[in-house]
């Protein structure tokens, strides 16, 4: 059942009073988790005359890092970049645990009071803007422990979606033939069995992505044997589990300043592998294999299972500590099959191929679902947006919608480094309001843009919903780029005027007088 909560008054002669107005905050964030912590943070310090609340779905904070709870489950990003630039990361491991993430996040928000600032158990389920006041209606739902469920209203001045692009409630989970038939247990990692044992057990993971990767060496631990069954292969690369060079900094200068450096030498490092593997794949093939070879000591496998027919970062790298998966692989302990799958059997799976795997438990490592904004749906006078049709500045605020910013990461970099630069501009786009006077401003470009997909990769997480989302132009501040180095330099420095479009307050002023003063019928 759907209550709406009743804000009428009413007088003691029983006539109908007026209604009472809804809260309004004047930045509301959606998601408490990596990149909504960091948000109110920057919020807090850069625009501290400016009320906030967070607005999270879920009962606890920490987004990705509280959700996922499969065995192994850790960053794909060294820590030194996911983590804030505000606050160091004083853990040992460069791929830090899910664990370990999640407590940087809590004890983040504990240490600046922004946990004081969450409304867990709120999800938005509604957001309209209206022209008139230029204000956003941000409807909220929550749930009591009987499952009723109440509405209620905020209004606020800016809407900042920290909610990543990925659907929480459901991955991609494709139909397998027969799968009714497995005796076995079946999960997906993003909704784990928390009662799953899977000692002395024969285990086969589907999929070849970084939850496939992190799963196979962790399982392997204590189960029977790992099989990861792949339809192709993934490029995959070692790094040690703990960066000695950073380690001997930290030792010798002040927590800030070492971060800074390491922080700084990492994201040179990225960014320079990145440009040498689209610069110059055929040597960025030779360098991965030749690697791989070394480590795993077996030139067929590396040919058979470890060497893509793409080229590097047309998908994301994996990255694997220790070489982990690897040394799995050369003990026994797990292996790789690249089949396709023909059906589920009452024992296991059966491939193309003929070979029957046996399993006791399968694991659908198979994917993400990706949903734009966390499935905000936005109106703009009761139209809502077709998100397709919109570009994205500085991929942050888009067209077509106004004081409306999203946060989205890198894709070949840590997620953290263009949320935070996404942050500091929120923040100065409100600054630039508040300096002269407007209620609202919008992103508009002003000559024609060639559209290009927001997320430029062959991925196939990436490339089942990416029409959903809005678009990216060929050229800046329309353009996404991937380029930390570039966006720190420029996205600081940004003319405002130059291609956001303002509504002064005066010209709203009326409206928003008029409408808190609207008088609604009793309902009694």
């Amino acid at each position: 059942m759907t209550h709406t909560a009743d804000s009428s008054a009413e007088g003691t002669d029983g006539t109908a009073g007026l209604a009472a107005p809804p809260e309004h905050i004047d930045v509301v964030i959606v998601g408490a988790g990596l990149s909504g912590v960091g948000a109110a943070y920057r919020l807090q310090t850069e625009c501290p005359e400016r009320s906030y609340a967070i607005i999270e779905a879920r009962q606890s904070m920490g987004g990705t890092w509280d959700l996922f709870r499969y065995p192994g489950v850790r960053s794909d990003s060294d820590m030194f970049t996911l983590g804030y630039a505000f606050k160091p990361w004083r853990g040992s491991k460069v791929l830090a645990d899910g664990h370990s993430i999640l407590s940087y996040i809590k004890d983040t928000a504990a240490e600046f009071g922004i946990d004081r600032h969450i409304r867990y158990g709120t999800k938005v389920v509604g957001a309209d803007w209206s022209t008139a006041t230029a204000r956003w209606t941000v409807t909220l739902e929550r749930a009591d422990e009987a499952g009723d469920r109440t509405l209620t209203t905020v209004t606020c001045d800016f809407l900042y979606s920290c909610a990543g692009y990925y659907n929480y409630d459901q991955g991609h989970a494709p139909e397998f033939p027969g799968a009714e038939s497995f005796t076995g247990t079946v999960v997906h990692p993003q909704f784990w069995p928390e009662d799953l044992d899977h000692s002395g057990k024969r285990v086969i993971v589907i999929g070849s992505g970084a939850t496939a990767v992190t799963l196979v060496p962790a399982m392997a631990e204590g189960a029977a044997h790992v099989t990861m069954l792949q339809r192709s292969p993934t490029w995959i690369g070692s790094l040690p589990s703990r960066d000695r060079l950073a380690d001997g900094i930290r030792a010798v200068l002040p927590a800030n300043a070492a971060h800074r450096v390491v922080r700084t030498k990492n994201i040179l490092f990225a960014i320079g592998l990145y440009q040498f593997c689209r610069r110059s794949p055929k040597a960025a093939r030779r360098l991965l294999t030749g690697l791989n070879k070394r480590i795993v000591k077996d030139d067929k496998l590396v040919a058979d299972h470890l060497t893509p027919s793409y080229d590097p970062w047309d998908q994301r790298l994996c990255a694997v500590p220790d070489a982990d998966l690897f040394e799995a692989l050369k003990t026994g302990d797990a292996e790789i099959v690249t089949d396709h799958i023909d059906r589920f059997v009452p024992e296991g799976i059966r491939l193309k191929s003929g070979r029957v795997l046996a399993a006791d438990v399968v694991v659908t490592a198979t994917g993400l679902q990706l949903l734009a904004f966390g499935g905000i749906a936005p109106r703009v006078d009761g139209r809502q947006v077709e998100l397709n049709r919109q570009f994205v500045w500085r991929g942050a605020m888009m067209t077509g919608v106004p004081n409306f910013a999203v946060c989205i990461g890198y894709t070949n970099a840590s997620w953290t480094l263009r949320a935070d630069l996404t942050s500091r501009l929120v923040c100065k786009v409100l600054n630039h309001m508040r300096e002269h006077d407007y209620a609202a401003v919008e992103p508009r470009p002003t000559s024609t843009l060639n559209e290009r997909p927001l997320l430029d990769l062959a991925s196939g997480y990436v490339q089942r919903s990416i029409d959903a989302f809005p678009r990216q132009g060929d050229r800046s501040p329309w353009k996404v780029r991937q380029n930390y180095v570039l966006d720190a330099a420029s996205t600081m420095r940004t003319n405002l005027r130059r291609t956001l479009a303002p509504t002064p307050v005066s010209a709203v002023r009326g409206a928003r007088v008029a409408a808190a003063e609207q008088p609604i019928t009793s309902r009694r």
